[in-house]
């Protein structure tokens, strides 16, 4: 205890309210009564962070900074290391606030995250390597693309307003596309209309082609890959799924349990309970929104009787046995499962995100096989 002690006296805290184009510097002395105050702002550029490093390096025998996650990224904190100080990026959710402050200042909420970071009470993120942040704005971009064509698609509203209902229930097929190719209408501004939202889909498609195609040709050199083939074991997580799911993730070693993953995601409920009063409510939603996606789509596939199909046959080849006996253990519960609640009359919504919860909690055993190396930041 007490070498612990004089390690918190001599360490200064240091804090930054990051924005684009300025750091807001504040500094906590140790202790627990030790003075608060703030520093000052610099610029936010490399070489104003190294020579307000070595300023204070010079004054205090040991730092320790931290800054909230934001859209800067993480180059404040890959400096801060590589110049041998310790740094923390604090997710800003959970960041506590003082009811009825009114007034916000980049020094205030400096000095406030120095007290704060110096009290214990700030809780980092995992800050992936630059090479997995490389794969994860690839696979994001490629998602992006997919949204665009979810919302080019929007042209069978515009055919259903001119009374152009498609022949099929299945949409965008060869056959489906065919039809469309001999629409006409008379009227030249409809025509133009009707042109510039086929092209529209064209080119988002083209995107997102192009973009999966990278993230294919990629995938082998990436070094979390072997995850990414081990978790394509499961029903409902191919190739595109698994890398979401690793890409978002990252660690898995990072979480103790399934329960630690699965509440990171989002996918455990609410409640609310006082006394002998339990109130469960919806899932939370208060996690990675792209990994529970991908996990929600992936549950619908176990509302069928489990079986090894000629997909899950392939990707299951050359896996360990203790990976493809997992694979298959999570399709016979899951399945199982989907009948059961199905039975007792469950809304379905609920029997997948129930699914989805339980798959997560297979998709962190498995990764958990393959024991990644990830680089330090």
């Amino acid at each position: 205890m007490g070498g612990r002690a004089v390690v918190e006296h001599t360490t200064t805290y240091v804090a930054f309210d990051s924005s684009k184009e300025t750091l807001a510097v504040a500094i906590a002395d140790g202790g627990m009564r030790g003075e608060v105050r703030f520093w000052g702002t610099i610029q936010n550029r490399a070489e104003a962070v190294r020579k307000l490093v070595e300023r204070l390096a010079a004054k205090h025998p040991a730092l320790s900074f931290c800054y909230e996650a934001g859209p800067c990224g993480y180059g404040l904190y890959r400096q801060i290391r590589s110049l041998g100080h310790p740094c923390t990026v604090v997710a800003p959710a959970l960041v506590p606030t003082k009811p009825g402050g009114h007034i916000k200042t980049d020094r205030r909420d400096a000095a406030m995250l120095a007290a704060l970071f110096r009290a214990g009470e700030l809780q980092g993120v995992w800050v992936p390597d630059a090479d997995h942040e490389a794969v994860r704005e690839l696979v994001r971009a490629r998602q992006t693309a997919m949204q665009e064509v979810r919302r080019s698609r929007q042209l069978l509203s515009f055919l259903l307003r001119h009374d152009r209902a498609t022949p099929s229930r299945h949409h965008w097929t060869r056959a489906h596309r065919s039809w469309l190719a001999r629409q006409g209408f008379a009227h030249p501004a409809e025509q133009v209309v009707f042109e510039e939202l086929i092209q529209r889909i064209e080119v988002a498609c083209a995107r997102q082609d192009r973009l999966e195609d990278a993230i294919r040709k990629l995938l082998p050199a990436w070094s979390l890959a072997p995850v990414v083939i081990a978790i394509q074991a499961l029903r409902g997580v191919a190739m595109l799924a698994a890398v979401t799911l690793v890409a978002e993730i990252g660690d898995f070693g990072r979480f103790a349990s399934p329960r630690q993953l699965m509440a990171w995601l989002g996918l455990v409920p609410k409640e609310h309970s006082s006394g002998r009063t339990v109130a469960p409510g919806n899932i939370t939603k208060a996690g990675n929104t792209r990994a529970r996606r991908v996990l929600v789509e992936g549950a619908w596939t176990y509302r069928l009787p489990a079986r090894m199909g000629e997909d899950i046959t392939r990707r299951n080849q050359g896996l360990p046995e203790a990976i493809r006996a997992a694979a298959w253990k999570a399709q016979t519960r899951l399945c199982t499962r989907y009948r059961r609640l199905q039975n007792i009359s469950k809304p379905q919504n609920v029997i997948v995100v129930a699914i989805a919860r339980e798959l997560a909690a297979f998709v962190w055993s498995i990764a958990r096989m393959v024991p990644p190396t990830v680089p330090t930041a």
